[in-house]
């Protein structure tokens, strides 16, 4: 009997077609790096609205000094200006021109590292205080500040404890011992200082009109600046001694407020201190003119330095209100 044909085996493949699907989980790291993204963002504003200004300068103070440290001025290898050391030729450099800082900027670097060591020494003065246990409990008559001339320093008069004696010029033990202990703590700074006394607005209690708050406040002012030297600071320091009665209150609603008698000392940062040393500088010269005038008999010049001498100046003593 013959064998059937055997049939050849068909396999068909139907390819099943699903609408959709899952196409892989790299949507979900996009989406993950937006939302870090997004919330570093949000915590960075964060910290910006709740950190004060003078700690946000500090923040950036802090990242500039690697760049401070990188930049330099010295001469490269091949001999080009440019901004870094043995590096090429300064594109941005025109034949002819020097490089020179904006002199508008707010923030230079010489006036930032001035503002850093007053800072620092406002924290030398306060606890120069604060750790003598003599003068720890006049720490409240002692007021340190910046301002925008240089650091302030306030040795001010209480009711039941002040400074001088009343309508005298002479210091009392306390408050010499404040001035001797802030003298020694500005010795170590190259910055110069000024000194101003200040009365309140009584007026001096004598029949002469000869003396009055403006002296007396002048000769009190020379007191403590007896007392600075007397505490190791060096004299050369002090580039004006003036006194200034009531004309600068410190109490402004009660001129007769005793805090209105103090004695104020600025360690001048940069800035200030060459704008007094020019205007010093300016009546140095217009004095010197007038004497030579004067020695080569120039009329002119000799009316002009009468008219100096007897004219009387306008500025008064402070009346009572």
């Amino acid at each position: 009997m013959a064998t059937k044909e055997e049939k050849p085996l068909i396999v068909v493949k139907r390819v099943k077609k699903v609408a959709g699907g899952h196409h892989g989980g790299a949507w979900k790291i996009a989406y993950a790096d937006f939302v870090t993204a997004m919330m570093a963002f949000f915590l960075l504003m964060w910290l910006l609205a709740s950190v004060s200004k003078e700690d946000l300068k500090g923040i950036s103070e802090y990242f500039k000094m690697p760049i401070e440290k990188i930049v330099s001025t010295g001469p490269s290898t091949t001999g080009a200006s440019g901004i870094f050391v043995g590096g090429g030729k300064d594109l941005t450099r025109k034949d002819g021109e020097v490089s020179k800082a904006d002199d508008n900027s707010d923030k230079s670097p010489q006036k930032m590292l001035d503002e850093e060591g007053l800072k620092q020494l406002k924290t030398k003065v306060e606890s120069v205080i604060q750790d003598n246990p003599q003068l720890k409990s006049y720490k409240q008559q002692v007021l340190i500040d910046i301002t925008d001339d240089g650091l302030r320093i306030q040795i001010v008069d209480n009711l039941k404890r002040p400074m001088f004696a009343l309508s005298d010029d002479e210091l009392q033990s306390y408050a010499r011992d404040i001035m001797k202990a802030i003298g020694k703590s500005l010795n170590g700074v190259e910055n110069k200082l000024t000194l101003s006394g200040h009365t309140d607005a009584h007026p001096f209690p004598n029949k002469e009109k000869s003396y009055s708050n403006w002296e007396l406040s002048a000769d009190r002012a020379n007191a403590a600046r007896r007392e600075l030297v007397n505490g190791g600071m060096d004299e050369t320091k002090l580039l004006q001694v003036i006194g200034l009665s009531s004309a600068v209150l410190y109490d402004k609603v009660d001129p007769l407020n005793p805090i209105n008698r103090r004695i104020s000392i600025i360690v001048m940062n940069k800035k200030a201190q060459e704008r007094i040393e020019k205007n010093m500088s300016i009546e140095a010269g217009n004095a010197e003119s007038v004497q030579k005038g004067i020695q080569a008999g120039a009329p002119d010049a000799k009316a002009a330095a009468v008219k100096a001498t007897d004219t009387k100046p306008d500025v008064k003593p402070a009346a009572k209100p």
